[in-house]
């Protein structure tokens, strides 16, 4: 699951894309919004933790509403799941989770319904400036977040220690490379990390002021040359070049889980939902991760960017649009945030991240570790704005395709990326999008 949290500097919200070739608006049904007299079943489709006790908890407070869950596994499959009922024009659930970066893409074809007419648009001030922004179109919210996603630093404090360096020093991507070869000079499977994951990669590739995708209503440039794009990518070619980066692990295998379990993958920059993954999943790593701030490109700065994020959206299709508001404000913005947060989920709304008795847990995986108050620090930094394509879920299904191999040594992040923005573009201009590709 996803989390970010307070930005200042809020992610700009993707431009909606009217009137473009995509499916439209699968139901002609009248939207009702009397939520105080919701009652009947709705279908939910998500994934992630805690959403069977919070379910519970709705329904022990609305007695008239049922909700049956069904868990579609993962951000891209549910976003499948919906491509194919839109398709259909049937089957949709009342209620759905998406990762951030697709809400866009079914705003354009109308498969999920504007929640201001609910009211939601007056959640503005209780959320999290970042994920709040991300379910903007045209100033109205068509999503409520579930959780905040900054991107930070996890590293394994065993590893580090063993390899003689100071996690704590590692304050530019400097150190980081520095840090790097140590980790390394230990032989054997030990690395600073692996082949990077498409969110990880755009995150950080945001982090270094990166805007590979502008998009303006119908207009879409891809910009693999960008200034910032350019600077991670140097380094990050640099780091394969040197075999610093481990080429034969990809996040989420069964390798990755037990590498970091073992600290022979020794840092993860990813999205502040991470330490309950960890927790489940590398649970051998047990008192010797930590978290800190991410490396900066110039020592001093504060610079940050957000790694996914999930919310909360009904569909079109939805026969019970009040039921399944009152529980999707439920699961967000009331009660649910907290049952939610209480079972690892990075909370979006500003009561839960500014709770000092949710800063000051200690997490006893990370050593004791007050985590959440590094999180919500995270969280505080400066965002520079960055959109997402408007077809966000066919940019993650090929980029595993078209810029894994560069990790992996079988060509250059250069020629990979020059590969994925063909792709990419030639999507877009098949979509009935004009595409500029520089």
């Amino acid at each position: 699951m996803r989390n970010a949290k307070k930005a200042v500097a809020a992610m700009a919200a993707i431009t909606t894309l009217v009137g473009l070739a995509a499916c439209g608006n699968s139901s002609t049904a009248k939207v009702d919004t009397d939520t105080a007299n919701a009652k009947g079943e709705i279908v939910f489709w998500g994934w992630g933790n805690g959403i069977k006790e919070t379910i519970d908890a709705f329904e022990k407070a609305n007695p008239n509403i049922t909700v049956k869950y069904s868990s579609t596994g993962t951000a891209a499959d549910t976003a499948t799941a919906l491509q194919n009922a839109i398709a259909a024009g049937k089957g949709a659930p009342d209620v759905i989770m998406l990762e951030d970066a697709t809400v866009p893409q079914f705003v354009v074809d109308g498969s999920v319904i504007d929640l201001s007419q609910f009211g939601a648009d007056k959640f503005a001030d209780d959320f999290a400036a970042g994920p709040w922004a991300k379910m903007l179109q045209e100033g109205k919210p068509y999503a409520l977040p579930i959780d905040s996603s900054p991107e930070v630093f996890f590293y394994n404090k065993a590893t580090f220690d063993k390899a003689g360096v100071d996690g704590e020093s590692i304050k530019t991507w400097d150190d980081y490379y520095e840090a790097a070869k140590k980790v390394r000079a230990l032989g054997g499977d030990y690395y600073i990390t692996n082949s990077i994951d498409y969110q990880p990669f755009l995150a950080q590739a945001w982090q270094a002021g990166a805007q590979p995708f502008k998009v303006d209503g119908e207009n879409i440039t891809i910009n693999m040359n960008d200034k910032g794009l350019q600077q991670y990518v140097a380094f990050q070619q640099k780091l394969i070049d040197e075999d610093l980066i481990n080429p034969k692990i990809t996040n989420w295998s069964d390798d990755w889980y037990r590498s970091l379990g073992d600290g022979t993958t020794a840092t993860l920059s990813i999205g502040a939902w991470m330490p309950t993954d960890l927790e489940t999943g590398a649970a051998a790593g047990k008192g010797n991760w930590r978290v800190a701030q991410l490396p900066q490109w110039t020592d001093g700065e504060e610079a940050s960017s957000e790694d996914g994020g999930s919310s909360l959206a009904i569909t079109a299709q939805s026969k019970n649009t009040a039921a399944a508001y009152k529980f999707a404000e439920f699961l967000t913005h009331g009660d649910g945030a907290k049952v939610m947060a209480d079972h690892g989920t990075f909370p979006a709304t500003k009561k839960l991240l500014e709770d000092p008795s949710f800063q000051s847990e200690k997490n006893e995986y990370f050593g004791r570790q007050e985590v959440n108050k590094v999180l919500a620090e995270a969280a505080e930094r400066k965002v520079s704005k960055f959109q997402y394509l408007p077809y966000n879920s066919f940019a993650q299904s090929k980029y595993g395709d078209d810029v894994v191999p560069a990790f992996q040594g079988k060509t250059t992040l250069k020629d990979a990326l020059a590969k994925y923005a063909k792709t990419l573009a030639d999507y877009g201009t098949d979509q009935g999008y004009t595409v500029s590709n520089q």
